[in-house]
């Protein structure tokens, strides 16, 4: 037989897609999500170091990040650049331009497909930084919840492998913590696993919080296998508690298509067992992921067969793809923890992931059976110790210099290699990837000001980790110094002297409406309803006057701050002025899904119900909607008293009754 050499190639496939579209320019004050959050009450119980990390550096904002809202549902085919990683047993296809995905890990000799491949790509509102697309392998880091690199690009190029041939190494700097991290995708030349090297750098002088997950999407007709008796079950109507596998409430939950509503359950794998997780299908054939000792976390996560869950499958994709669950691997038992990592440090480890056969009367009989079962057809496949091999070969190339660059990712990392020196061998943030965003902060690096624009636009983003902040602090205090440094203090938590920068800015500053709207957030985080409609009604007022044109970036200003406004002032039961500016807004922005919405609520404000329900019957798409909202068709029963029509029910969990 002749073994096919492993081949590292980039590629184009064809993919009908919707376009993440351009960022959001208005700075993310507050958080997007809270769906995956525990109150003080909730963690009474915990065991000591799970309730610890679940209080351990939450997220406040995805700042510095920007939020990627601008999606639409429509659909074209689109050309997208792929690296393909294969050998004569294993194909996988890994989309850089979408956070290093794994789009397909196809087992060559069998023709199965090992994950749930999308066939489109279209972003949903779930990721912490707003678009995110679902399928395959993906890499989370930063905070709790789908990477702000969702639907980023990563660099990536060919490196020498352990075993001399090729492997494929991605690599950014993960902004939410500031830490830069590799993905290594080594592919041996007979092997029937993917092994995948990670490790997360803390190049800084005091420790950081972690947090990785690796999420696989498979078909939900599978059974999840874990090594475990015990879970953690959270649902989407809040609480963590411990429950029996694979039974509890009545069913089997190792089915996905047992449960009626979206749920995790975090596998509570003991100490010494081996980490793995499979799906297997009716045959007992799947999928099968292991590590090394150091991730510790297995998790199922299941979309359920209530209306609500159905209705996010078929937002996903496309009708007529089967639907998913996910099977995970992660650094701490839940995802509501994050894991310090301390200064000059890192976290290193390997994870495998290839085809698994065992017999299907034991896989689908008594836990124990099926447990023992898996394990034992994975330790003939791939034992233990060949991994804990696999790893120790591995670490003597994640030092190795990247060769051919085969994609580009952001600037982010070069501006703080630049800024701190930082040695870090293996993952190269070169200064020809700085560009026009990076542009004024490299001006404040090298000259300690913060370069007045050019041109009359929207704000850049704002840099808010603390040595940005204290150049900041110390930079003259130019109306746009004043509003990147009102940024970084609100982000510290220091909303009160935030206030101050921003009020500074406004006496001299010749664009007012980036510092009235950030004013107007501060307001309504303080409950100041009917000040903060105040301000967004001035800061839209200025923008109007200041836009110079409707191209793009105006439109996409004029929408977002428009958006919040209206918004504001519903809240301060302002119809009228909403209504003003509803009609400032670009009619190409008024006919998209997520302002038809809107109107719909302005309408409801109004009064109107027929109005209401002329816009939902007429039929509207919210691209934007996020995980867990219940706003459609709470806005649907409010006017009209009817139940919730089925295209737009999204309910994660069942009702409460009072």
């Amino acid at each position: 037989m002749v073994i096919v050499k492993t081949t590292v190639r980039r590629d184009v496939l064809t993919l009908p897609t919707a376009a993440p579209g351009a960022e959001n320019p208005l700075p993310p004050l507050l958080p997007l999500r809270d769906v995956h959050t525990l109150d003080e009450r909730a963690k009474e119980g915990l065991p000591r170091d799970m309730a610890r990390q679940v209080g351990y550096e939450p997220l406040g904002s995805p700042l510095p990040t920007r939020i990627l809202d601008a999606y639409g549902r429509e659909r074209t085919p689109t050309p997208i650049d792929v690296i393909v990683v294969e050998n004569d047993r294993l194909r996988a296809t890994v989309l850089p331009g979408y956070g290093g995905r794994v789009h397909s890990l196809l087992h060559k000799p069998s023709g199965r497909e090992l994950v749930h491949r999308n066939p489109v790509l279209q972003p949903a509102a779930f990721a912490l930084n707003g678009a995110w697309v679902s399928g395959g392998i993906e890499w989370n880091i930063g905070a709790t919840g789908h990477t702000t690199l969702s639907c980023a690009p990563v660099h990536a190029a060919r490196v020498r492998a352990p075993d001399g041939g090729e492997m494929l190494r991605l690599w950014e700097w993960e902004r939410l913590r500031d830490l830069p991290f590799q993905v290594d995708l080594w592919l041996p030349e007979d092997s029937d696993f993917l092994h995948v090297g990670i490790r997360i750098r803390n190049p800084h002088e005091k420790p950081a919080p972690v947090y990785w997950w690796s999420n696989i999407a498979v078909p939900e007709e599978h059974r999840v296998l874990a090594p475990a008796d015990e879970a953690w079950h959270f649902a989407y109507t809040g609480g963590l508690r411990k429950v029996p596998v694979p039974e509890s409430d009545g069913a089997d939950r190792t089915y996905p298509l047992r449960s009626e509503y979206p749920a995790d359950y975090f596998f509570d794998v003991p100490d010494r067992a081996r980490r793995w997780i499979a799906a297997l299908d009716d045959a007992g054939h799947g999928l099968v992921q292991t590590s090394t000792d150091l991730p510790r976390g297995r998790k199922l996560f299941l979309w359920g067969t209530g209306t609500g869950g159905r209705r996010w499958q078929e937002w996903l994709t496309e009708p007529g793809t089967g639907g998913y669950a996910e099977i995970q691997s992660g650094l701490a038992r839940t995802q509501l923890e994050h894991v310090r990592l301390d200064a000059e440090a890192e976290f290193s480890w390997l994870e495998s992931y290839g085809p698994l056969s065992a017999a299907a009367d034991r896989v689908h009989g008594d836990w124990a059976g099926a447990r023992d079962e898996a394990e034992a057809r994975l330790g003939d496949a791939l034992p233990r110790e060949a991994v804990d091999a696999a790893y120790e070969a591995w670490l003597t190339c994640a030092d190795t210099e990247p060769g051919e660059v085969l994609a580009v990712g952001s600037g982010w990392g070069a501006l703080e290699v630049l800024r701190a020196g930082h040695k870090l061998p293996g993952t190269p943030f070169a200064e020809s990837t700085l560009g026009p965003d990076q542009a004024p902060w490299l001006e404040l690096l090298h000259s300690g000001a913060v370069p007045e624009p050019r041109t009359v636009a929207p704000p850049g983003p704002t840099l808010v980790a603390p040595h940005w902040r204290d150049m900041l602090e110390t930079a003259p205090a130019r109306p746009i110094a004043e509003y990147h440094l009102g940024i970084a203090q609100w982000h510290a938590g220091d909303r009160a002297q935030a206030v101050r920068s921003w009020e500074r800015g406004l006496d001299l500053a010749p664009s007012r409406w980036p510092l009235l709207r950030c004013l107007a957030v501060a307001d309504r985080a303080e409950g100041n309803v009917e000040r903060a409609a105040d301000r967004y009604t001035a800061a839209f007022d200025d923008l109007c006057q200041e836009r110079r044109d409707d191209g793009p970036v105006w439109t996409a200003a004029t929408a977002a701050l428009g958006r919040e406004a209206i918004t504001a002032l519903l809240a301060a039961d302002r119809p009228e002025a909403a209504r003003a500016v509803w009609a400032g807004l670009h009619e190409s922005t008024r006919a998209e899904g997520r302002f038809r919405f809107l109107e719909a609520q302005l309408l409801h404000a109004e009064g109107d119900m027929a109005g209401v329900r002329a816009v939902f019957e007429s039929g509207f798409e919210a691209a934007d909607l996020r995980e867990g909202a219940e706003t459609l068709g709470n806005l649907w029963r409010a006017a009209t008293g009817e139940e919730i029509p089925e295209r737009y029910d999204f309910r994660m969990r069942p009702e409460t009754t009072s």
